[in-house]
């Protein structure tokens, strides 16, 4: 299988063209996020992708670091950010085991459209929750690959093979809450994304 990095830098510049399918239920999520956003919070997002939320998001708080394990993403969202003339977000390459993040450092942590995209999604969410300082949010958007259609499911490896689908994690809505509440996260707010996507906030403990 072709690693994550290249996969996604390939897609880069067709990612960066493709438009948002459901823009209601995108718009609804930004929304979502900005009601908990405070003018001095400090915020990450890992797998930003080209940088769109991030940019959206940076008149509400103090600063973003937004992170892509694509370098060709990050490129393409410095170029954006550059363009808009903002100036309180930051774009890194690199994955949250590889950056030198400090514990407790965010007020809030964005992992959207990303924890389906991952190996370790149980180690993921044991990083967040340190990097949150206490009474943080993290906000998620994923993909409930368990409840895909059985076709869908049986293609998707075959796509795997050849180099047209990347890793995906077969998570369902029951597995994403048990990992979540495992690691000390409580449910603050949840909507079902239509039939194939549930969007998480839950809040660290403070």
């Amino acid at each position: 299988m072709i690693s994550s990095q290249k996969f996604w830098d390939k897609m880069a510049p067709r990612y960066a063209r493709s438009k948002i399918r459901d823009e209601a239920g995108y718009q609804k999520k930004l929304a979502k996020t900005q009601e908990y956003f405070r003018p001095d919070w400090r915020v990450l997002e890992f797998g930003c992708g080209t940088g769109t939320t991030a940019l959206i998001h940076a008149p509400h708080v103090a600063h973003i670091l937004a992170t892509d394990v694509s370098g060709n993403m990050i490129e393409i969202a410095r170029g954006k950010a550059q363009a808009a003339g903002i100036e309180n977000v930051r774009f890194e390459r690199g994955t949250l085991e590889e950056l030198p993040l400090e514990p407790e450092s965010f007020d809030a942590v964005l992992g959207l459209n990303i924890l389906h995209l991952l190996e370790d999604v149980d180690g993921t969410m044991e990083r967040v929750h340190g990097l949150l300082k206490p009474g943080g949010i993290f906000v998620s958007s994923t993909a409930v690959m368990a409840d895909v259609p059985w076709y869908w499911r049986m293609l998707i490896p075959v796509a795997q093979l050849v180099g047209l689908a990347p890793y995906l994690a077969k998570l369902s809505r029951e597995d994403l809450v048990m990992k979540m509440t495992h690691v000390g996260f409580t449910i603050d707010h949840e909507w079902k994304q239509g039939a194939m996507a549930v969007f998480l906030v839950v809040r660290k403990a403070g």
